[in-house]
């Protein structure tokens, strides 16, 4: 059976389902799917999603989306991928999907709002919405100082005291890498008081090499060109 990935790479989630893919040389098809242009509404795609959001993925006849569970789905579905992503021990999973079902209010909450009403807001079709960034700012930072104090508690690199990554790590340093696309000062603002976080990040890059980095070329991409739109519009104030 063929397996179709339907994301696009400025997703946080749809980039973790890709590296997942590239790193336990699971073969898939990737069909972009850009939700900037509306291409989630599509009819075709809603026959995919309902829900109208990427990624989704088609194995064989099956139909999936939500992106903690078709990391799940995958980790279990395709023989070789080795435990340490999500384990069989039914204790370990179950700390593992704490952190997922976590991540989804809390972290993902704060930073996807955060980017949104700065950054990609233009791109959205929406106004800069300063008191949102405030709110989502606040979630953040205390989603971040949860990561540094509790999930990293223990005595590996890795979330829960793991010596190797989980799919939680991976969904969850996607989600912070999103933060790229601020300015270099809003970043170092918000990521600045958080050493091991950023030490936990880096881990998690090195431990996924190279497709991390290929993945995530999008948001320098994105990153250049949202700065050349505000020095244009400083020049032109």
């Amino acid at each position: 059976m063929g397996l179709k990935v339907y994301g696009h790479r400025m997703s946080q989630p749809a980039r973790a389902v890709y590296i997942f893919c590239k790193m336990n040389g699971i073969e898939f098809e990737e069909i972009s799917v850009n939700f900037f242009t509306k291409k989630t509404a599509s009819p075709v795609f809603q026959e995919i999603n309902p829900m109208k959001q990427v990624p989704a993925i088609v194995h064989g006849t099956f139909k999936l989306f939500e992106s903690h569970a078709i990391l799940r789905y995958l980790a279990c579905a395709f023989p070789g991928v080795p435990d340490h992503w999500y384990p069989a021990d039914l204790q370990k999973r179950a700390k593992i999907d704490s952190v997922l079902d976590w991540h989804h209010l809390n972290l993902r909450h704060g930073a996807l709002r955060l980017v949104q009403a700065v950054a990609l807001a233009p791109k959205l079709g929406r106004q800069p919405n300063p008191q949102v960034a405030i709110e989502a700012e606040k979630l953040l930072s205390e989603s971040l100082e949860k990561i540094e104090t509790f999930w990293l508690q223990g005595s590996g690199p890795f979330l829960l005291g793991n010596s190797e990554p989980s799919i939680a790590d991976l969904s969850l340093v996607c989600e912070i890498m999103q933060l790229e696309v601020l300015d270099d000062k809003d970043i170092d603002r918000i990521l600045g008081p958080h050493k091991k976080v950023q030490q936990w990040m880096e881990d998690t890059k090195t431990a996924t090499k190279p497709h991390f980095e290929e993945i995530h070329g999008v948001l320098f991409e994105v990153k250049a060109e949202l700065q050349k739109q505000r020095l244009l519009g400083a020049n032109n104030a």
